[in-house]
């Protein structure tokens, strides 16, 4: 709901200039508290961190309007980073729990189609807010939905059993619980096209004033409702023909999409980019989330998504800051901003198609081995 209209507010106190911050604090916080959220979910339950998370969209919701400094304004949108930091880590887990492994990717899809939801309805209620009530109207009504979040997480029932209570010392962090290895690979092909959704986030808002859009949240509503209708088959179909068969796809149509936006003229072909872009963001979304507990252990489940996470605020903070650097509030520099964020991209096809040849290697290597008597 916020995000269309952040760049805006921002300039409005006299910050334009620290655009980049908005994405890239929020983004840095909620990498900092992952290793948290993970170690919290797995013993504390999945339940009290979606709540928490839930809690502190809700508060900074509210303080938006009360802070009137640019200073005020990115240290809450620096808190405000605990929240994506919680709650998706501990949903993550939550989902993964309540299906069978046969259907993961299925289901992980199900469940981002809530997410994708109100991402394409918020932006475009978010611009309406604050067009006809002003911006202290749209902090409130996304805070009094976060307290809905709130209270529907209140009459669900949790999944891990046994639970801990919670202590302060579940909050020091030792080394090995700062990253799980096993989530190295969808860590690395996360951060690589999330690079690209920071520099959208960062972007768009300024592309759609200069080609005349009064409707900012318009491309948000056209590439999340694309997402929704990919979600509800890309999870299906990844474990059907395998996570990196379809990583590649979307890889592919998140460059095709980066390339188009860098030479964007047109509305027509702004909104068809945004299409794109959803389609390979409801790809790989579900799919990686699937692959990152496919490859961990039941008991390290929540610290593997809190890693891919990390991975997640790690690339859309870098799009976000750098793209915004390359930018500088030059029109012209657009195509610059946006062929970096293509490259990333590619640099992640090239890397699934090495992975696969290597485990297609591995596979015939393994399926050509010949058994002697001898060799008992």
């Amino acid at each position: 709901m916020m995000l269309p209209e952040l760049n805006g507010y921002l300039t409005q106190l006299g910050g334009a200039d620290y655009k980049g911050y908005i994405i890239a604090l929020f983004t840095l916080m909620a990498g900092i508290s992952r290793p948290f959220s993970g170690k919290l979910t797995d013993t504390i339950g999945r339940v009290p961190v979606m709540v928490f998370g839930s809690l502190v969209c809700v508060v900074c919701s509210l303080l938006y309007p009360l802070l009137t400094s640019v200073a005020a304004f990115l240290l809450l949108r620096f808190l405000h980073g605990f929240s994506t930091g919680f709650k998706p880590t501990a949903t993550s887990a939550y989902g993964a729990d309540v299906v069978h492994e046969s259907r993961r990717g299925e289901a992980l899809g199900a469940l981002s189609i809530g997410y994708t939801l109100g991402m394409s309805i918020s932006p475009m209620a978010g611009s309406f807010l604050v067009e006809t009530y002003g911006y202290a109207t749209m902090f409130y009504v996304s805070s009094a939905l976060a307290f809905g979040s709130v209270l529907i997480l209140y009459n669900i029932k949790e999944t891990l059993h046994p639970t801990q209570p919670f202590r302060w010392q579940l909050l020091r962090i030792q080394r090995s619980e700062l990253f799980e290895r096993t989530a190295l690979k969808p860590a690395t092909v996360m951060l690589l096209l999330a690079f690209a959704y920071g520099c959208m986030l960062i972007m768009i808002p300024e592309v759609s004033v200069h080609l005349g859009m009064k409707k900012k949240g318009l491309f948000y509503a056209c590439y999340t409702i694309t997402a929704l209708l990919v979600r509800f088959i890309a999870g299906k179909k990844s474990d059907e023909y395998g996570r990196i068969p379809v990583l590649i796809v979307a890889s592919i149509i998140m460059c095709c999409s980066m390339l188009l936006l860098a030479f964007t003229d047109t509305i027509m072909l702004f909104l068809a980019t945004a299409c794109l872009f959803g389609f390979s963001h409801g790809l790989y979304g579900p799919t990686i989330a699937a692959w990152t507990v496919d490859l961990c252990s039941v008991e390290n489940r929540g610290k593997a998504v809190s890693s891919m996470y990390i991975a997640l605020e790690a690339g859309i903070g870098l799009g976000a800051l750098l793209s915004a650097k390359i930018y500088n509030n030059q029109p012209s520099h657009f195509a610059y901003a946006f062929g970096m964020a293509a490259a990333m991209s590619f640099v992640c096809l090239l890397l699934l198609l090495l992975w696969r040849a290597k485990s297609a290697t591995n596979k015939t290597l393994t399926t050509n081995e010949t058994f002697y008597p001898e060799d008992l």
